[in-house]
């Protein structure tokens, strides 16, 4: 089994370009498995600029919704990779299930499980990044609150797997495990 290290913080907190250091460490090839779309123009610009940061030494693979298969198609061909954002994932699973109400979470928790397999059998070390999105207020309204709390089991599933545990908080990490 490949390493795994999972990096959490808040939103703007630095956990991305913190793992994108902790992926240099690695020798190339670099993986970026992006999960976010781009559905405005706001979006295209956080996107370019990220791609603009990690510059042309990463191969980019954009998968919002099958993260497993997408990290199972790459094991073996890269010295790392590295998952931005877990939960960008996780929210776009919501969507795409939310129609099917109460079965939602359900199936959001058995895509989770799928990902915890896949990481258990890579031979190559995958880096995580996740907001950590429960430390605020309640949220106020039920489709939120159902987010909040699938996104909290996932970084708790994810961060008990993990080898390494990280926290980023104001740009500063700290090691948690």
């Amino acid at each position: 089994m490949a390493r795994t290290i999972f990096v959490t913080g808040g939103a703007r907190s630095g956990k991305s370009f913190f793992a994108e250091k902790l992926a240099r460490e690695f020798a190339s090839p670099l993986c970026y498995v992006a999960t976010a779309q781009s559905l405005d123009s706001e979006m295209d610009e956080r996107i370019r600029r990220h791609r603009e940061r990690r510059g042309g030494e990463w191969s980019t693979i954009e998968e919002p919704i099958h993260l497993s298969q997408a990290l199972a198609r790459c094991d073996g061909q890269y010295q790392v990779i590295l998952v931005d954002c877990v939960t960008l994932w996780l929210s776009n699973l919501l969507f795409k299930y939310e129609d099917i109400g109460e079965r939602c979470e359900e199936r959001i928790l058995e895509d989770l499980q799928r990902l915890k397999s896949t990481l258990q059998g890579m031979i190559t070390p995958v880096i995580l990044v996740s907001n950590e999105v429960g430390m605020g207020i309640v949220p106020d309204n039920s489709l939120a609150r159902m987010f909040r709390d699938i996104a909290g089991t996932a970084n708790q599933a994810l961060a008990g797997t993990a080898d390494e545990v990280h926290v980023v908080i104001s740009g500063i990490p700290l090691r948690l495990k």
